[in-house]
C-alpha cells in the first residue's frame, strides 16, 4: 500500500526540479543589466569628476605660480637700461615690443634687482635681465645669466602658462592705463591680460615701485 505522505514528498521534489521559467531568467537578466549599467555610469561619473578636479587644481596652481613670479619681478624693476644680444642699451627702463606680428605676441623686458647671490659665490650680478613673451600659446619667462647679454648668448626659458591665445600689457601712470609707455619713467602699476583657451580673459594688476 502506497503511503500518501510519500506521494506528496515526491511531487514536491518534482516541482522543485523544474527550475526557473524562461520569463524569470529574462527578468533576472534585465534587472542585473540595469543595475550593472547604473553602477558603471555612477563609477564613470566619479572618475570624470575626479579627473576634472585634478585638472582644474593643476591649472589653478599653474596660474598662481606664474602670477606670484611676475609680482616678484615687477616689484623689483630696477632703474637700469636693458640690453639684448650685445646691442647698445635701450633708452627706456621697460621695453615693450609687438612689432614681430600683432599685439597677440607682445613682449615685455626689463632689469630687476634682488636676484639672490649669497656671498657673491656665483660670478654674476644680483641684477637680472627678464623678459615675458608669448610663444606658441605659452607664456614664457626669459632671463640671462648676466645682466647685459652678449652676442650669441641664449636666454634661459621657463614656460609659465599654457593655452594662451593673447597677451597684452598695460601701464598705469597715476592717471590712466595706457597700452604704451610714453616716457622713460617706470609706471606705478603694470597689468597683464591673458586670453586663455579655457578661462577666457584674465586680467591681473601688479603694483610697481614707479617714479611718477
Amino acid at each position: 500500500m502506497i503511503n500518501p505522505a510519500s506521494i506528496v514528498i515526491y511531487q514536491s521534489i518534482k516541482v522543485k526540479a523544474n527550475g526557473f521559467t524562461l520569463l524569470e531568467v529574462l527578468l533576472a537578466i534585465a534587472i542585473f543589466s540595469v543595475i550593472s549599467l547604473s553602477s558603471f555610469t555612477l563609477f564613470d561619473t566619479i572618475l570624470n569628476a575626479d579627473k576634472n578636479s585634478q585638472q582644474s587644481s593643476s591649472r589653478q596652481n599653474e596660474l598662481q605660480r606664474a602670477f606670484l613670479l611676475m609680482e616678484r619681478d615687477f616689484l623689483q624693476i630696477a632703474r637700469r637700461s636693458i640690453r639684448f644680444n650685445g646691442e647698445p642699451p635701450l633708452e627706456k627702463f621697460i621695453h615693450t615690443d609687438s612689432s614681430s606680428s600683432t599685439a597677440d605676441s607682445q613682449m615685455l623686458g626689463f632689469v630687476r634687482s634682488g636676484w639672490t647671490n649669497p656671498g657673491l659665490l656665483l660670478p654674476r650680478s644680483n641684477m637680472q635681465s627678464v623678459a615675458y613673451q608669448l610663444n606658441e600659446k605659452t607664456l614664457e619667462r626669459l632671463h640671462f645669466n648676466f645682466v647685459d647679454a652678449v652676442v650669441g648668448q641664449e636666454p634661459k626659458v621657463r614656460p609659465l602658462i599654457t593655452g594662451v591665445e593673447q597677451l597684452v600689457f598695460e601701464f598705469y601712470d597715476g592717471k590712466k592705463w595706457q597700452k604704451k609707455l610714453e616716457n622713460k619713467k617706470i609706471p606705478l602699476a603694470i597689468a597683464i591680460e591673458l586670453q586663455l583657451e579655457d578661462y577666457g580673459l584674465i586680467r591681473r594688476q601688479f603694483i610697481v615701485a614707479g617714479d611718477f
